[in-house]
C-alpha cells in the first residue's frame, strides 16, 4: 500500500506538471488562432458545414447599417396586400450561389435610396435548391433585420420541361427563367416591379428608376442597343424560315438585357406574356433557333416593342470572359447601376486575388464576413 506522504508527494509532483502544461497548451492554442490562415480555414469549414447540413448561413455576413428615409419621403400608408402608396418593388431571385451578390446588391440599393423604407423586395427562391427558401429568408432577416421583404417559393417543374440545353450551362438553371413568372408569383395588387439580377450594384437613387414611364402599351422598359448585331441572337433556322422571322416584320427590334427591367405587370398578366414567351421556348425545343437561355425568348416578345430606359442604368457586360481573362472597362458617361453580366463575378475574383479594375467598385458592398474589404 502507498503511504500518505507518498500520496502527498504524487499529488504535488501532478500539480506541478499540470501548472506547467496548462499555460503551454493555452499559448498553443493562442498561437493557432493568431495565424489568419488557420482560423479562416476553420471558418470556412465550419461554414460549409452550416451548409451542407442546411443550417443556417449567418455566420458569413455581416449585418448591414439600418438605413431610414429621409425627410421628403411620403407617409407609407396600408393596404390589404401591406403594400404602402410610396412602395417600391424590387424583385430578385435567390440562391446560395449567387447570394454574396444578391446581399451586397440590396446592400447598394438601400444605401443609395432617398427613401429606403419604402422599398420591398421579393426574392424568387427554389424549392428543390439547398438552402431552402425559409432558410435564404432567415439568412436574409439576420443581414437586413429592417428590411421589408418576402421569399417566394419557385416550382422548378413549370419551366424546366421547356428549357432547351444552351452554350453556358449556368443558363439551363430554371431560376433563371422565373422573371417570366413574376406576374403569376406576386400578389396581384403590386402592379408594377423592377427585376434585377443577382450580379448587380446600384449607386443611384433607385426611385429614380422606378419613375420612369413606360408609355401606354409596353409592358416592360429596359436600356435598348440598336447598334448591337440583333441577328447573332438566332440561329441562320430561324432567320431563313419567314413563318417565324416574320414576328419582327414592321418592327425595329434592338437588343436589351433582360438584367435589369421595369414591368408592368398588369399589361403582363393583361396580354398574357408568360403564354408567349413559353410558346417560342416550345418552338425551340422542335426547332433550335437560339443558343442563349433566357434571353431569346424575352426578344422575340418584346423585340421592337421595349420603352427605351437611359443607359446608365445598366453598364452591363462587366463580367467579362473568364477563360481568357479579359476585363472590361467602363463606358463613358454617368452610370447608375452596375452589371457584373457574363462568365467572372467580383466576388469570385477578389477571393481568387485575381481581380478586375472593375471589381473594385463592388468590393465596398460585400458584407460578406470573411471579406478582407472594410464598409465605406
Amino acid at each position: 500500500m502507498i503511504g500518505e506522504a507518498s500520496v502527498k508527494s504524487i499529488m504535488l509532483r501532478f500539480q506541478a506538471v499540470f501548472v506547467l502544461i496548462v499555460p503551454l497548451f493555452l499559448l498553443y492554442t493562442n498561437a493557432i488562432r493568431s495565424v489568419p490562415e488557420v482560423e479562416t480555414s476553420i471558418n470556412e469549414y465550419a461554414s460549409k458545414l452550416e451548409v451542407n447540413g442546411h443550417g443556417s448561413d449567418n455566420v458569413q455576413y455581416l449585418e448591414a447599417p439600418e438605413y431610414r428615409n429621409g425627410d421628403r419621403c411620403g407617409v407609407l400608408g396600408t393596404t390589404t396586400a401591406g403594400y404602402g402608396p410610396f412602395v417600391v418593388h424590387v424583385a430578385m431571385t435567390l440562391d446560395f450561389e449567387y447570394l454574396r451578390g444578391s446581399v451586397a446588391a440590396v446592400h447598394s440599393i438601400l444605401k443609395h435610396s432617398s427613401c429606403p423604407e419604402n422599398i420591398y423586395f421579393h426574392f424568387i427562391a427554389s424549392e428543390s435548391k439547398s438552402p431552402k427558401p425559409d432558410e435564404l429568408s432567415r439568412i436574409i432577416e439576420t443581414v437586413f433585420p429592417s428590411l421589408a421583404f418576402k421569399v417566394y417559393s419557385f416550382d422548378d417543374r413549370v419551366v424546366k420541361n421547356l428549357i432547351s440545353y444552351s452554350i453556358r450551362e449556368a443558363l439551363e438553371d430554371p431560376l433563371n427563367y422565373a422573371r417570366i413568372y413574376l406576374a403569376d408569383i406576386l400578389d396581384s395588387s403590386v402592379s408594377r416591379v423592377i427585376y434585377l439580377d443577382s450580379d448587380i450594384i446600384v449607386v443611384d437613387d433607385i426611385q429614380k428608376l422606378w419613375s420612369v414611364s413606360l408609355g401606354p402599351t409596353t409592358a416592360i422598359g429596359a436600356p435598348v442597343y440598336c447598334h448591337a448585331n440583333f441577328t447573332k441572337y438566332f440561329t441562320d433556322r430561324f432567320w431563313s424560315d419567314s413563318r417565324l422571322s416574320r414576328v419582327f416584320d414592321g418592327k425595329k427590334p434592338c437588343y436589351f438585357n433582360t438584367g435589369v427591367m421595369v414591368m408592368d405587370l398588369v399589361k403582363w398578366r393583361t396580354e398574357d406574356y408568360r403564354s408567349r414567351i413559353e410558346r417560342w421556348m416550345e418552338i425551340q425545343k422542335e426547332e433550335r433557333i437560339y443558343d442563349l437561355g433566357s434571353l431569346p425568348p424575352f426578344l422575340l416578345v418584346f423585340g421592337g416593342d421595349v420603352a427605351a430606359i437611359d443607359h446608365r442604368w445598366n453598364q452591363h457586360g462587366l463580367g467579362g470572359n473568364n477563360r481568357v481573362h479579359s476585363c472590361r472597362s467602363l463606358h463613358p458617361g454617368p452610370i447608375s447601376l452596375l452589371h457584373w453580366s457574363g462568365k467572372g463575378k467580383p466576388w469570385v475574383r477578389l477571393d481568387a486575388g485575381e481581380p478586375c479594375p472593375v471589381d473594385d467598385l463592388w468590393a465596398p458592398y460585400d458584407l460578406y464576413r470573411h471579406s478582407k474589404q472594410q464598409l465605406r
